[in-house]
């Protein structure tokens, strides 16, 4: 079998793990990223005394920690992103249609609707990691059917 078609397969499994076991789902994931982090962390501030270095490994222990023993800092980083996505997209559409570019005005205001569309779904990933989990698990049986065609 195909490399794709297998990482296909195992990327619709682990998406159905996803949103069968959200919650369950979520902690690993968040315990995986804060170990991560933490050894990452160490290894910077071990590997040499240069401020960079120091900085960003004890900022790297900090967030290991916190994805380390809070599960619901893996949604709020979703969030987040969506956050941030949902801006960049409304404020991109709002200047499609100010300005006299050669974007049409019908697209200028499906951007801003897919960013009002991001923006909700940041408030929801916030505050439920079940549906962040749901979301990481839609995206992975989509990304593995896409693997599995190619």
């Amino acid at each position: 079998m195909e490399p794709n078609k297998i990482s296909g397969i195992l990327s619709i499994i682990l998406g159905l793990i996803f949103i069968i076991f959200p919650i369950f789902s979520s902690g690993v994931v968040s315990i995986i990223i804060g170990v991560s982090l933490l050894f990452f962390g160490i290894a910077l501030v071990l590997a040499g005394f240069t401020a960079s270095n120091i900085v960003i490994g004890i900022l790297a222990i900090i967030f290991g920690l916190l994805f380390t023993f809070r599960i619901d800092a893996v949604s709020f980083l979703l969030g987040f992103q969506f956050y941030i996505i949902g801006i960049i997209l409304i404020l991109a559409g709002i200047i499609g249609l100010i300005s006299d570019s050669q974007t049409s005005k019908i697209a200028s205001i499906l951007i801003v609707i897919l960013g009002i569309i991001s923006f909700a779904i940041g408030g929801l990933s916030i505050d439920n990691p079940i549906f962040a989990a749901a979301l990481i698990g839609v995206a992975l049986i989509i990304q593995g059917i896409r693997l599995y065609i190619d």
